[in-house]
């Protein structure tokens, strides 16, 4: 495979408003890229297109060697891992945690008549290793933090062996701690060979996980900037991305950003 997501010219309009403006943008598979950008600069909406939810208004959107518009969705769509906060509002909460991420197997939120065999038993719980919450297997999602859902919405995710991992700002919401703790997780499963190309959306370059090589920048539905992470995330890039003097710094592999001041 050449290339996980490979856009050109992609654009998204509803009515009279542009919400990607012709973004073209190449994951290879290999890939961990960031997307960071203000509020309403179209970051869940290219995250839509990438999850085969939404079709460009114009442009052509390649995902996995697939053309949306020339490939069924419904055969698309198991193929890629998402974790979104619309669809942890569809998990019930009164779900096991363990079925919450082996239900993941038939594409379902919420268990009914399937029927799973000892091997997806088996990966669901080495899933719930992997982003430690093995421990929280027996419990239901609606008595967990949110730092906890997050890590077992991301095991859910990875239930299927998706080819692409979609994360759309899986740290919304948490405290600092909980944030750390995700971050972390993040930077374990970037720093595996075997995990698929993963996006992640984010507003804070604090939020970045050591181990992810990709930036692209957003602002108002344009591309302000892409390609390998630390030539992307310099004051210069973004401060233009938010509309704002910003201060960088990175040190020991995380980035953190506030607003420069001048002195007199």
């Amino acid at each position: 495979m050449s290339a996980v997501i490979d856009f050109a010219e992609v654009t998204i309009r509803r009515g009279q408003a542009t919400l990607l403006d012709r973004v073209s943008w190449r994951v290879g598979p290999d890939d961990r890229w960031v997307i960071l950008g203000p509020n309403g600069a179209g970051k869940t909406t290219l995250l839509q297109v990438a999850s085969a939810q939404i079709h460009p208004t114009s442009g052509v959107a390649g995902i996995l060697d697939e053309v949306l518009g020339t490939v069924d969705v419904f055969d698309l769509r198991p193929r890629i891992g998402v974790t979104s906060a619309a669809l942890a509002e569809r998990i019930p909460r009164s779900e096991r945690v363990h079925d919450v991420v082996v239900s993941a197997s038939y594409g379902v939120v919420g268990r009914w008549r399937e029927a799973y065999d000892d091997l997806d038993h088996e990966r669901a719980s080495q899933l719930l290793t992997e982003v430690g919450a093995l421990h929280l297997a027996d419990r239901t999602f609606g008595t967990l933090s949110e730092g906890e859902r997050k890590r077992v919405q991301i095991a859910r995710a990875l239930m299927a062996d998706p080819e692409l991992l979609l994360l759309d700002e899986p740290a919304a919401g948490l405290d600092l701690g909980g944030r750390e703790d995700l971050v972390s997780t993040m930077s374990v499963l970037a720093q595996d060979p075997a995990s698929p190309a993963t996006v992640l959306v984010s507003h804070h370059v604090e939020e970045i996980p050591p181990g992810f090589t990709h930036a692209l920048l957003l602002r108002k539905g344009a591309v302000v900037a892409a390609g390998p992470i630390d030539e992307v995330i310099t004051e210069t890039n973004l401060s233009a991305t938010f509309a704002m003097p910003l201060r960088l710094d990175h040190e020991d592999g995380r980035w953190s950003a506030r607003r420069r001041t001048r002195h007199r």
